[in-house]
């Protein structure tokens, strides 16, 4: 007998999806949250920090060395701390309220536009006055350093954190309060970084401790590290967009999907509101209106590009140095401390005649876009040399920072020299003025340095709110990025160097050759001028799931079995004639020489979601070369050797490690990407 009474209605699909869609939407507001909470009490205690060392303690070192030549030791004891007073600026801003102006500081331009300033050595330093701009990062570098030795690892980077997420290493996310804290005292000394990184990284680290507390699944531990990474720029900058892109456009980034989308969305607007009652909406830089005086000014961008890529990967490769495994042997060699301290008094040292280095720099980079040109030539130049080596000397010892702000600083003086350059200074050309060309400047050099010429050129948007800067920018941006990514390969290693993890599970696929990846059937090789039907139904006989197109004895491409199923159901539904094989390849073939090695097969693969590459017999043309596309002279089907796969490095490194427990996570270590 049939039960009475109403029938239940049946749950659609949709329905069902969306207790997981809003419970991962749940926990990405939560990581927006306490990622926007962190950042916020990160810069109130970086600016008690650096009102503090900068203002009564620098007072009072002042009168402690006044008063030795005239005072008993009894009566310095006496002498009384002044009051902290929020002076709400960096160590710039301070340094000119103590009187060290003697200097000749740029000054932060005012509401109106400012007089312009020159940048000038003194006559002769006051070394009594000078002094405490060297003790003050070497105090704070000692402090930096003791805090880490005594508090462990400050926690894992964005690779790292992608890889624990994914399997490839062990989990061990770390709240971000001691990254905040060494941050904090590090910027507030005068470490010559910027802020956005320890925010960025504090994010993610949130992100994946989220994640992991409440059991989720990889996918959705990646998802919430990229929400971490999206709320973290968002709430440094106050550019919820930029955040956003950023989280997909880094190197690091292998989320796709739509799930993923709407979580990095949610957090970034999380994030960002919480920083904006916290802190208010007034922007984190003050740039002046975007000049435009001829749309033909555009191919001169793009040489302001090309200088930006080599400024790029200038920086790139000081910090990657700094952080290398050489570098970092001989820092582990000092006493506990010792180095940090050594780097603050070698950037003390530099700020005794450029204090513009000091700290995150960002009231300089307000004072070069108020003036029009006002500052010498010769002066900016030097002004880049010394601040290159303060950041890079910052990065090596051991301060704790971000890359955003130099690259930021870089950029706006190298822009200000180009528009010099092009206008009074030497060619006399009708163009704008040069604080025009210091903003794209600093979207420029930011795009080549951190691989994200879409995140730049919105974060110079956002801070502009000027549609005329786009064009450019997407110039300058756009080459730059492409330019530092074909000299240094697809591999980033981030604006802060290496990651030590990373850096690990890399050297450790290094050892191992790419023939030990090779899939133990061979794909079947079949002529380009085959019907597609025909080759689909070989290769299913096959059982295979690639073959290796050939025109004249030579390899032109690799076709999947989906890609053979995509092209045979595109033309039966359009009525075309009967395709060829030649007509299924979709991409260019990417491959490998039988030389490489499995850090190299993971490069080719993940960039694009590949599951395999063929790989040939060929000469290497050089260490860490990444092949794509038919080589001049071909590649000769007799020079085949097979197919290297996802699979087969999992394979191989589970046959390698075997029997070391200590390295079984490294058997996950090629899910990088989706298959």
């Amino acid at each position: 007998m049939q039960a009475s009474g109403p029938k239940p209605e049946p749950t659609s699909p949709e329905v069902r999806s969306l207790p997981f869609q809003w419970n991962l939407l749940a926990w990405a507001a939560l990581v927006g949250t306490l990622t926007g909470l962190a950042v916020v009490g990160f810069h109130e205690l970086l600016g008690f920090i650096n009102n503090f060392l900068y203002g009564p303690f620098i007072e009072w070192l002042l009168a402690v060395g006044r008063a030795s030549s005239t005072t008993s030791p009894v009566e310095l004891a006496t002498i009384e701390l002044p009051p902290v007073v929020d002076q709400g600026g960096t160590p710039l801003k301070a340094l000119l309220q103590l009187g060290l102006g003697g200097i000749g500081l740029l000054t932060s331009p005012p509401p109106a536009p400012p007089e312009p300033a020159t940048i000038a050595l003194p006559a002769s330093f006051d070394w009594l006055e000078l002094w405490p701009v060297v003790v003050v990062p070497t105090l704070g570098g000692l402090a930096v350093g003791l805090l880490r030795w005594l508090g462990g690892t400050i926690g894992p980077g964005l690779a790292s954190l992608m890889a624990m997420a994914d399997g490839a290493l062990e989990a061990a996310p770390r709240l971000p309060l001691l990254r905040l804290v060494a941050a904090s005292l590090s910027l507030g000394s005068g470490a010559s970084l910027g802020p956005e990184g320890p925010s960025v990284e504090s994010g993610a680290n949130l992100g994946l401790w989220v994640g992991w507390k409440a059991r989720l699944s990889p996918q959705s531990q990646k998802a919430l590290v990229a929400a971490g990474v999206a709320a973290g720029l968002a709430a440094g900058f106050k550019a919820p967009i930029a955040g956003v892109f950023f989280a997909f456009e880094g190197s690091f980034s292998a989320i796709p999907g739509r799930p993923s989308l709407r979580a990095v969305l949610v957090a970034a607007v999380a994030s960002t509101l919480v920083t904006q009652l916290c802190l208010g909406d007034a922007p984190i830089l003050r740039l002046p209106a975007y000049e435009v005086r001829s749309l033909l000014e555009l191919p001169l961008y793009l040489g302001l590009g090309v200088l930006a890529s080599l400024m790029s990967w200038l920086l790139v490769s000081l910090m990657a140095a700094g952080r290398g495994p050489r570098m970092q042997a001989l820092v582990d060699r000092l006493p506990p401390g010792l180095a940090p301290a050594l780097g603050g008094a070698a950037v003390g040292g530099m700020a005794l005649a450029f204090p513009q280095v000091l700290g995150v720099g960002y009231d300089t980079i307000e004072a070069l876009l108020g003036s029009d040109g006002g500052i010498p030539l010769l002066t900016l130049l030097a002004l880049i040399g010394v601040k290159l080596l303060a950041t890079a000397v910052s990065n090596a010892s051991g301060f704790v920072g971000g890359g955003f702000a130099p690259s930021l600083f870089l950029g706006a003086v190298l822009g200000s020299c180009y528009g010099q350059l092009l206008g009074e200074g030497w060619l006399h050309l009708p163009v704008a003025e040069p604080p025009a060309y210091a903003m794209v400047g600093m979207a420029a050099v930011l795009a080549g340095s951190a691989r994200a010429p879409l995140t730049a050129l919105l974060l110079l948007f956002e801070l502009t709110h000027d549609i005329r800067i786009v064009l450019p920018l997407m110039a300058a941006a756009g080459l730059s990025a492409a330019l530092v990514e074909r000299w240094q390969g697809f591999r980033d290693p981030g604006l802060l160097g290496p990651d030590p993890l990373e850096e690990e599970r890399r050297e450790r696929l290094a050892q191992l050759s790419v023939a030990e990846a090779l899939e133990p059937w061979r794909p079947p090789v079949l002529m380009a001028e085959l019907p597609a039907a025909e080759a689909l139904a070989l290769l299913i006989e096959a059982h295979g799931h690639c073959l290796i197109v050939q025109e004249q004895g030579a390899a032109v491409g690799l076709v999947t079995l989906a890609d053979l199923q995509r092209a045979l159901s595109g033309a039966i539904a359009s009525g075309r004639s009967p395709l060829r094989l030649i007509d299924c390849l979709r991409t260019d073939l990417v491959w490998l020489p039988l030389s490489a090695r499995l850090d190299q097969l993971e490069d080719q693969l993940t960039p694009e979601g590949l599951r395999q590459i063929p790989i040939f017999e060929m000469p290497e043309h050089g260490a860490g070369y990444l092949p794509q596309g038919l080589p001049s002279a071909g590649l000769p089907i007799t020079s085949l050797r097979g197919v290297a796969s996802r699979d087969g490095m999992a394979r191989a490194l589970a046959a390698r490690f075997r029997l070391q427990p200590s390295d079984r996570e490294l058997t996950s270590a090629s899910a990088t990407g989706s298959a």
